[in-house]
């Protein structure tokens, strides 16, 4: 397969991601509740795994892309191009969501903002950096280690895309008051340069936690658990 439909599937599945996941926070949070959100940014990856997932594997997350190098799973050039992608993915989904609420009478980028994550004043539940911090780390951990368990070769064929998308939407039912929910630089990256400001600024924990989250899942998964799953 040419690398390019990698990295393509990885910026559409970014972009679908971040617009859906987003946008349904954005159009449609006051109808739907935390709840609706969680499954919006579920549901996308689910169906992401099974429309991408043959072609690259369906990271559409920086932190997915770093843990898989960390684990010997994908080589340095397909990781730095997947990031690229899914970071420019992510851009352009907030750009044409942007554009998309223009439109909308009374909406405001300052006071309604994209989605973006945040702490402290920007927190949803006013959560501080160090809670954040803290919930972001884990958060990630958990996602990481459905991963891979869920792709790893002893697990049940065709079920991967339902773990993960569901394990999402689990993540974001607990992340979202505390964070918004990150667990995805790109997810963070994409808002918060469009709506700059305090998304901006408090961009370098949304990149940090969630890979710091990742590598501990790599670590734990690779020593602990893959020389479990090989076969004897």
């Amino acid at each position: 397969m040419c690398d390019y439909k990698k990295y393509l599937a990885e910026f559409i599945g970014t972009f679908v991601l971040v617009f859906i996941g987003t946008g349904s926070a954005v159009v449609a949070g006051k109808e739907i509740g935390f709840l609706g959100i969680a499954l919006a940014f579920g549901l996308s990856v689910l169906v992401m795994v099974y429309a991408i997932g043959q072609i690259s594997g369906c990271h559409i997350n920086p932190a997915i892309t770093i843990a898989m190098l960390a684990n010997g799973k994908i080589g340095s050039k397909d990781a730095a191009m997947y990031i690229i992608a899914q970071c420019i993915g992510a851009i352009i989904a907030s750009l044409v969501l942007l554009s998309i609420m223009t439109g909308l009478p009374g909406y405001s980028l300052a006071i309604n903002g994209l989605g973006q994550d945040g702490y402290g004043i920007a927190s949803p539940g006013g959560f501080p950096l160090m809670s954040g911090f803290i919930a972001e780390v884990v958060l990630t951990f958990i996602f990481l280690m459905v991963v891979f368990g869920a792709t790893c070769k002893k697990a049940p064929a065709g079920f991967a895309g339902i773990a993960i998308g569901l394990s999402l939407a689990m993540i974001h039912m607990v992340g979202i008051p505390i964070t918004g929910t990150s667990v995805n630089p790109a997810r963070s990256l994409g808002p918060a340069l469009v709506v700059g400001g305090t998304a901006l600024a408090q961009l370098w924990m949304f990149i940090l936690a969630p890979i710091i989250g990742a590598l501990v899942a790599a670590i734990v998964w690779k020593y602990l658990f893959e020389e479990t799953m090989s076969p004897a």
